[in-house]
């Protein structure tokens, strides 16, 4: 299990100690993306005059919000993958069943040319047969 990472970030002009099982790196990156949606909210002009707890809630809803798209859009491509997934595995039986067809197939086309050649060496039998027979009476 990994250890619990504590690493100083800056949120809004102010220092955090946070921790986690990510690495540090992580971590300023979460503290990244804070601070870019906070400077997005602060651009408005009714953003800054909201009370702190009320642009607290609108920052978490924001970030919410692109949060539940994301997923959806992850959820789609997960989807998409596992159809790709199942196609691709059904296309593999098929291609096992048409080797083996084929195979089957193969075996078919042996026995019914060793049968033609058989059956070409009783013609030439029978001729040679036929021919001597001419001859004779």
């Amino acid at each position: 299990m990994q250890d619990q990472t504590t690493a100083e970030v800056l949120i809004d002009g102010r220092t955090y100690t946070i921790a986690g099982f990510e690495s540090d790196e992580y971590l300023q990156q979460v503290a990244g993306y804070i601070n870019r949606m906070l400077n997005e909210l602060k651009k408005s002009t009714e953003y800054m005059r909201l009370d702190m707890d009320t642009r607290n809630a609108l920052l978490a809803i924001n970030i919410v919000d692109e949060y539940f798209k994301e997923k959806a859009v992850a959820d789609d491509i997960r989807g998409d993958r596992e159809l790709k997934d199942k196609l691709v595995l059904d296309l593999k039986h098929e291609i096992i069943a048409r080797e083996d067809q084929i195979s089957k197939d193969d075996e078919k086309i042996k026995s019914l040319q060793k049968k033609l050649n058989e059956a070409e060496k009783k013609i030439v039998a029978l001729e040679t047969t036929l021919r001597n027979n001419k001859i004779i009476k």
